[in-house]
């Protein structure tokens, strides 16, 4: 998946202009309450600014309040001027990019301003990924790591006539082993099902029903 099939689109943004205000940058903050937003020049993107931007920056001015409201700016206070992804990255690159922060903007090669992605849309996406929300049979097991597996498994599926809603693999601290968690369709014929995957060399670890 590519992060501008995740992204927010800038018509959709709340973002500044460089040269607003503190004051008014605050009030975008706290008027949306949101944690950060993206300061532009033009189309441009130049940084982030944040709350804690804000504070800190206040407290290390030595200024009084309203001063430092209406002399600073948002460019004066921008972060992250350099950390930001373009349209066409794969969306896992996000993952540690938002550990720390709220927002990460993105750009095309001109460094235009296209849009953000935000935590939320981060966790969204992996809601989706796993099927949450949705009702049916988490299944977790193992898989020995050899060639032909996943295919093995989708050969099952498709045998029993499973309604997949969603497949994650992940790699297991054992090199030989992958461990996979298939979420289906409640059905009838799951206890078969199951029977079939251990039959077949899959190791089942869980299983849960998600109403």
């Amino acid at each position: 998946m590519f992060v501008k099939n995740a992204m927010i689109p800038k018509h959709k943004c709340y973002f500044v202009s460089e040269a607003d205000s503190v004051e008014k940058t605050l009030e975008v903050l706290e008027h949306h309450q949101i944690d950060g937003v993206p300061v532009l020049a033009g189309d441009k993107y130049i940084g982030v600014v944040t709350r804690y931007n804000i504070y800190n920056g206040f407290f290390e001015s030595g200024m009084e309040k309203e001063e430092f409201m209406k002399s600073k700016t948002a460019k004066d206070l921008a972060k992250r001027q350099d950390i930001f992804i373009v349209g066409d990255e794969i969306f896992e690159k996000t993952l540690l990019d938002l550990k720390a922060f709220p927002i990460i903007a993105v750009v095309d090669e001109e460094r235009n301003f296209l849009g953000v992605i935000t935590r939320f849309d981060v966790l969204d996406q992996f809601r989706s990924a796993f099927g949450m929300g949705q009702k049916g049979v988490r299944i977790a097991f193992t898989s020995v790591e050899t060639e032909g597996r996943i295919a093995r498994l989708g050969e099952i599926i498709q045998q029993f006539h499973e309604s997949v809603i969603s497949l994650v693999t992940f790699d297991d601290s054992d090199k030989l082993l992958r461990r996979i968690v298939l979420k289906v369709e409640k059905r009838d014929n799951i206890d078969k099902f199951l029977k079939k995957l251990e039959k077949s060399g899959f190791r089942i670890l869980h299983i849960h029903e998600d109403e």
